[in-house]
């Protein structure tokens, strides 16, 4: 999928969520803040994007977005259930209106063959409910998680459009 730069994303992002006066959060696992940060690059991103959750470890899926422990074990961190969970989380815990939640695995290592290096689940949380989507992008660690920001965002456009 050819998408637009990160920061015209964001841009575009801005626009629809403050046309609509609603607010953002994110919750990230993979990409480790890079979405938060790439809507916080923007200058009066603060009108717009409420909060970002960096939930790397179970732990903190678990202590900050209330993904509970038995769903992780059942499924892994990796996985559509967690995603989805971890959006959900993201909007209670944020008081926002919309979520990104990410989810993967960045390499070199972590992966096994029924989730390769490059696997992401995304979940959008949105005022008309929950949407998740699986994708597996190629590259080394840097790509897979610079390819994960802007699907996120753009899958956020999507949406809101």
């Amino acid at each position: 999928m050819n998408l637009p730069p990160t920061a015209t994303l964001v841009e575009q992002l801005a626009t629809e969520l403050k046309a609509r006066g609603q607010f953002l959060a994110t919750a990230e696992s993979c990409t480790g803040g890079l979405i938060a940060s790439a809507c916080t690059e923007l200058s009066g991103s603060s009108d717009w994007f409420e909060r970002g959750f960096v939930t790397y470890s179970n732990a903190a899926k678990s202590e900050l977005l209330g993904v509970s422990a038995a769903l992780i074990e059942e499924h892994g961190a990796v996985s559509e259930a967690v995603a989805r969970a971890m959006a959900t989380g993201a909007v209670v815990n944020a008081h926002a209106h919309w979520s990104v939640a990410v989810t993967g695995i960045a390499g070199p290592t972590g992966g096994s063959a029924d989730k390769p290096v490059g696997t992401v689940w995304f979940g959008w949380a949105t005022p008309e409910g929950v949407f998740t989507e699986h994708q597996r992008f190629d590259g080394d660690r840097a790509a897979v998680r610079q390819a994960t920001v802007r699907h996120a965002l753009a899958g956020l456009l999507l949406r809101l459009r």
